[in-house]
């Protein structure tokens, strides 16, 4: 191991420290902050190599879970620590929505830790989309699109040693890599997705969510559609690279559409590396079977040099 460095953040931070643990040569960090996008506290975990934690520059890739999820499932279960200490890549994992404030005590409990949220698993808290809500009542607080491309980008880019920053994500948060990806281009130097919902819009999860988020006019679910944003777009990246379980359950059911992707990375002239795994599923089992590849794909197109 190499010798330990400790990160320490500016004196006029906005962050707030939750933990760091020692992990291979870096350090694995959670930080909490206030958000003047989602009007609420929100949580991130940052994987830091031991080049960033003494000021070196290093690549960055930022990932964005899927439903339910939190920055614990990826943190926990991907195993990505190892190969990106062994890069000098650091890894940033962002929560999947707001969330209303824990208050234990009921009597406490006030309309402004109230976060809106649903039943079904497949809206509300953990099930943003990345995407800025313009219904009532998720607007004053689901605008998870201006909070990871603006308001995260630019604070992870102050406070930390970061010299470009790739974007992926899995299934939903798939979607989310994919469509803000080819969204802001300017800001993300590489995408890629694991399982992705490659069609929001037209697949069921996305079609209640959007009803949710945007009402009835489809014409502006389209928008923040990942393969109709890219086919609009056109090509942004010298590649893309997504992994699809093939025996996913999600898959058979048409959640995830990956030949719609396909096919508008074809109309849009974006090269796009497509791999179905065999008898790999939907889970983080799947996810750290391929995670190296994806680590290695963002340092490519960040120009790594001990990249191989």
């Amino acid at each position: 191991m190499n010798n330990y460095y400790a990160h320490s953040l500016p004196a006029n931070t906005q962050l707030t420290k939750q933990s760091a643990n020692r992990c291979f040569d870096g350090e694995q960090h959670y930080y909490s902050h206030q958000s003047s996008a989602t009007k609420t506290s929100m949580t991130f975990s940052i994987y830091l190599p031991d080049k960033a934690l003494t000021g070196q520059r290093c690549p960055a890739i930022m990932y964005l879970s899927g439903l339910t999820c939190n920055a614990d499932n990826v943190t926990h279960k991907a195993h990505f620590q190892k190969k990106c200490s062994e890069l000098g890549v650091i890894f940033i994992a962002p929560d999947t929505s707001p969330r209303s404030s824990p208050d234990t005590n009921a009597e406490n409990t006030s309309a402004e830790n109230e976060v809106p949220n649903d039943e079904r698993y497949f809206v509300g808290q953990g099930a943003s989309y990345y995407v800025d809500a313009s219904c009532a009542p998720w607007s004053e607080n689901f605008n998870m699109q201006s909070y990871i491309v603006d308001e995260l980008y630019d604070l992870l880019r102050a406070e930390f040693a970061i010299s470009s920053i790739g974007i992926m994500g899995h299934s939903m948060g798939g979607h989310g890599a994919l469509l803000l990806g080819f969204k802001f281009p300017s800001k993300f130097v590489s995408v890629s997705a694991l399982s992705p919902v490659c069609a929001a819009s037209e697949s069921a999860w996305g079609q209640a969510a959007f009803t949710e988020y945007f009402g009835e006019d489809k014409a502006l679910w389209q928008q923040f559609d990942a393969s109709h944003t890219i086919e609009t777009v056109g090509q942004q990246y010298s590649t893309i690279l997504v992994d699809q379980g093939a025996a996913d359950d999600f898959l058979a059911q048409g959640q995830l559409q990956p030949t719609k992707l396909q096919q508008a990375c074809e109309k849009a002239q974006q090269p796009l590396t497509l791999r179905y795994q065999a008898g790999h599923d939907h889970s983080y089992y799947f996810i750290q079977s391929v995670m190296d590849d994806h680590i290695h794909h963002h340092c490519k197109a960040a120009d790594l040099p001990n990249n191989r």
